[in-house]
């Protein structure tokens, strides 16, 4: 597992899509956080808080992420080296966890630099310093977690298809789905809005952002990723037979 997992890597920057990756994730929340004018300027919002970065990233991940991950089986599928891989002597769980780990460890990477944000807003708070760690790193936790239930399902669409745009196309719709989506039927039915809003991954997150990592919120996003991971790997020994 460990070369395939370096395999990816090397395959993300021997060409130019981890740098875009990375790039464009830095660039826009860049934007959106400290140059435009709106909701999400840190700037503009008098408050020393992540908050408008951890709303924004969940959008900007939902198209970036399948961007990602729309060629991880796809490609493979349309070059004809996926009956290749299925035969080295890797279990299938080892080849589905090397493309998730590849993909996900990319997403980390463009997350890393946000750091420098906690800084500079920690420095321009009044009184210094003065800015909630416990919520900020709750929510950097609850990002991760999200980030890996996005690349699970960006992984599992990628089987279903040999086209990467209609595997994207349907990464982006399961994804919205899960996080907007759910959150959205809540607010219309609102008889069963506590229990409808806990199937989606928007109120799990939000939890985490309190700064309380609630065991609930961990295996809620432990299990979706599971569940795609797992549902990738039933569609992988399908092909395989």
């Amino acid at each position: 597992m460990k070369a395939l997992l370096l395999r990816e890597i090397k395959s993300f920057f021997g060409s130019p899509i981890g740098y875009l990756v990375i790039a464009l994730f830095l660039i826009l929340n860049g934007l959106f956080l400290w140059v435009f004018d709106g909701e999400y300027n840190i700037l503009n919002t008098g408050f020393a808080d992540m908050t408008p970065f951890f709303t924004l990233s969940p959008w900007i991940l939902i198209f970036l992420i399948p961007a990602v991950t729309m060629r991880s089986f796809s490609d493979e599928k349309k070059q004809g080296t996926l009956e290749l891989l299925l035969t080295k002597p890797l279990s299938m769980w080892q080849i589905v966890n090397g493309k998730f780990l590849g993909a996900m460890l990319l997403i980390v990477m463009a997350i890393v630099p946000t750091f420098i944000y906690v800084e500079v807003i920690s420095s321009l708070g009044l009184p210094e310093g003065n800015i909630d760690m416990g919520s900020t790193i709750g929510s950097y936790f609850g990002l991760l977690f999200l980030i890996a239930a996005y690349t699970s399902i960006g992984i599992f669409t990628s089987t279903l298809t040999d086209n990467q745009i209609v595997a994207f196309i349907l990464a982006v719709f399961i994804c919205f789905l899960f996080y907007f989506g759910i959150e959205g039927f809540a607010s219309i039915i609102s008889n069963f809005k506590s229990l409808i809003s806990s199937l989606g991954m928007q109120e799990h997150f939000k939890s985490m952002g309190r700064g309380v990592l609630d065991t609930r919120d961990i295996l809620y996003f432990v299990s979706i990723t599971t569940l795609f991971l797992s549902l990738t790997v039933f569609k992988l020994k399908s092909l395989k037979l």
